[in-house]
């Protein structure tokens, strides 16, 4: 994926971590997530947000949670 998965724009939701090119907070998949959904379920639920920029953002959340660095989120 060329572009990255993320958007934080103090205009857009006052800074809240969005999927790039929309609306959708970050923070509604991980609450998906946590609730048992699976990814495919906040997809329809979300179809503005690819399946690539989903994918990006966990493996971003997951090298941050390891304490490593992700080139694919800035």
């Amino acid at each position: 994926m060329a572009e990255t998965p993320l958007d934080r724009n103090p205009e857009i939701l006052g800074g809240t971590p969005v999927f790039s090119c929309t609306r959708v907070p970050v923070r509604i998949l991980i609450e998906h997530l946590e609730a048992g959904d699976r990814l495919d379920d906040f997809l329809e639920d979300y179809p503005t947000v690819s399946r690539e920029q989903a994918i990006a953002v966990l493996r971003h959340a997951k090298t941050m949670l390891a304490g490593g660095k992700s080139e694919a989120v800035a």
